[in-house]
């Protein structure tokens, strides 16, 4: 199985093209957000407020780094469907390993492609954070993002890798690689500010188990720099503000805790991997 998950690995870094396609999402958010929706993150009164730049940036991290652990699993299973096309598999099965072990292979390939990938990408947004701030965040901060990467990471795999079970073909595989890089920024709440969408729009990125990423990832980089924004300001305005740009979750006047939302993705990533197994079995 370790063969295989280097195999799979070195087959997703030496394509350039499914490289490119896979941080595709990413680069388009990037530039949607330089051209397009900067000036709807807060009104000019937060926009003057000290640290405010430097909040931006962070609220604009968390959410790259949500969607890097999405999209790059997903570029790394398109292994999968090669191995498909060119009848590799067929390989695999007479090989000495069991078919989950082959499954694991290919999950654990794409798992180590998003934890590197989602990596390299923290350290150089937050690198470019600490530069313009003159001076990084706390070690703890590093310490949680990184387990946060590995956490995120394992439950999108899953997800990713049970809606690729169903998928047979390039073409298929490229139609739902579109499909999902696109919806993602959405579903994910990166594009816009989560309180400006309709009620209806806000309960379906609740409770869709990757976007908790996004809100844990925001917790984590923006803990600081909110304070550090929102100093000597009624403390209503700081949780406000956190609850209108995705920083906590509410239904009602119940607010999902951290805890509440690492034990979601696990789950998900429970059910999604079993589903797949299901799934690629019969």
């Amino acid at each position: 199985m370790t063969v295989l998950i280097k195999r799979n690995t070195k087959l997703y870094f030496r394509d350039k093209a499914n490289f490119f396609f896979s941080v595709l999402s990413i680069l388009i958010i990037i530039a949607l957000y330089v051209l397009f929706l900067g000036n709807v993150w807060g009104d000019d009164t937060l926009r003057a407020m000290p640290g405010a730049n430097v909040l931006r940036n962070c609220w604009l991290a968390a959410g790259l780094l949500a969607v890097t652990t999405f999209t790059t699993p997903l570029g790394a299973l398109s292994v999968i469907i090669d191995d498909r096309a060119k009848k590799i598999y067929k390989a695999f099965y007479i090989s000495p390993l069991r078919r989950s072990g082959i499954s694991a292979g290919y999950i654990l390939s794409a798992f180590f492609v998003g934890i590197i990938m989602t990596v390299i990408m923290a350290v150089a947004w937050l690198g470019y954070i600490a530069f313009i701030n003159d001076g990084f965040f706390a070690a703890n901060i590093y310490i949680r993002l990184l387990g946060l990467i590995f956490l995120s990471s394992l439950a999108n795999t899953a997800f990713v890798y049970f809606v690729v079970s169903f998928v047979r073909t390039h073409s298929a595989f490229n139609t739902v690689s579109v499909a999902l890089g696109t919806l993602i920024g959405f579903l994910m709440a990166i594009y816009l500010p989560i309180g400006v969408l309709p009620n209806a729009v806000q309960t379906i990125i609740k409770l869709f188990p990757p976007s908790h990423t996004t809100m844990l990832l925001r917790q984590t980089i923006m803990d600081i720099p909110t304070q550090v924004t929102f100093e000597g300001v009624p403390a209503s305005y700081m949780i406000d503000f956190r609850e209108m740009m995705g920083v906590v979750y509410r239904f009602g006047d119940f607010e999902i805790t951290p805890i509440v939302s690492i034990m979601a993705l696990v789950s998900s990533a429970m059910v999604f991997f079993g589903l797949s197994l299901y799934n690629l079995r019969k």
